[in-house]
């Protein structure tokens, strides 16, 4: 599978961050896994067109694994969908939509029934979402009612992710080393849920100002609030418990994604340093939202370009001397 230039420019410009870990990984499965991404971030764009009726996204989202799963041929119409983006790159991503399904027929069979899977679950993720949060606004927030639906979304949109990268790279990078796939498959899981939930974590202010809350309401009762609650910083001293347990939550995924990296095979130092990346850059995240106001606003906690060459570098080298690798990722 040649590297299309849909795989290359387009995925840098609609992922800068993702298409640096892409960059990072053998040529084997770095097409597979890179084509499989930037058919997610096409449904993505579709799911998040807020100024297209929930009940077209739906329709176009449908018609969109239907094509992927080769249920149908008949050309897909998103001219609406493009036209109102805001970001020109992802305008372009919906316009180059079939271009990007024809890349499909160029994988072999088992790579194909892969990306099929992973994108199947992931447009159910999507879906759920959209009917969940269809009458959702800041005047009307509505939340997730419990942390069974919060940990069911966070596999359906990322943890099935790393179930797929765990795969396929077990089918081309190393097929016949002695790992425990079981250990693999489990901590490929929570290592997706673990990044996903440090996003849901981080960006719960602008998600709150959508009417959308994935804060399990049961855990918000459990200290006397209710979602709406969450629109106001100066509650954060009540809101501190739940959001530092969840904090939790997602350090003890990262972990296990840090377990599943380590189980890698030595001499697979690209894929490693590709897992390895995102995973600090999450505990980073982590460590400021742990500092900050989370529900104030007009703060968003980033991780700069900066620190993310940092991070890349101190990987490139430490990879040479275990016990340097292995002291990147925090005790606790």
């Amino acid at each position: 599978m040649d590297a299309s230039p849909l795989l290359t420019d387009l995925l840098e410009q609609v992922s800068r961050s993702f298409y640096k870990t892409m960059q990072l990984l053998p040529g084997a499965v770095r097409p597979q896994i890179s084509l499989a991404y930037l058919l997610a971030r096409t449904t993505d764009t579709i799911a998040d067109t807020a100024l297209v009726p929930v009940d077209k996204r739906l329709e176009a989202l449908r018609a969109y694994r239907d094509r992927v799963l080769g249920k149908s041929a008949e050309p897909l119409k998103f001219g609406d969908l493009a036209a109102n983006q805001g970001s020109p790159s992802e305008r372009i991503l919906l316009e180059r939509t079939e271009e990007a399904l024809s890349l499909l027929n160029e994988l072999r069979p088992d790579d194909l029934q892969r990306v099929r899977e992973v994108l199947t679950t992931i447009i159910s993720g999507q879906e759920l979402d959209l009917i969940r949060f269809a009458h959702a606004s800041e005047s009307r927030v509505l939340a997730l009612q419990t942390e069974g639906e919060l940990d069911g979304y966070t596999y359906r949109v990322a943890g099935c992710v790393g179930e797929f990268w765990t795969k396929m790279c077990r089918t081309h990078l190393f097929p016949t080393e002695k790992i425990d796939d079981t250990f693999l498959i489990q901590n490929g899981v929570r290592f997706g849920k673990g990044l996903q939930l440090v996003n849901i974590l981080r960006d719960l202010p602008a998600d709150l100002r959508q009417g959308r809350c994935y804060i399990p309401r049961e855990k918000l009762a459990s200290v006397g609030m209710a979602p709406e609650d969450l629109l106001n910083a100066e509650n954060i001293s009540r809101f501190r418990p739940v959001y530092d347990n969840l904090l939790d939550l997602a350090f003890s995924h990262l972990r296990a994604g840090w377990d599943y990296t380590n189980a890698l095979p030595r001499r697979q130092a690209k894929v490693r340093i590709a897992c390895a990346l995102p995973i600090l850059i999450g505990v980073r995240t982590l460590e400021r939202l742990r500092q900050e106001n989370v529900l104030d606003a007009s703060r968003r906690i980033k991780i700069s370009r900066g620190e993310v060459r940092g991070l890349l570098f101190g990987l490139l080298w430490k990879q040479f001397f275990p016990s340097l690798w292995r002291s990147q990722f925090p005790q606790s």
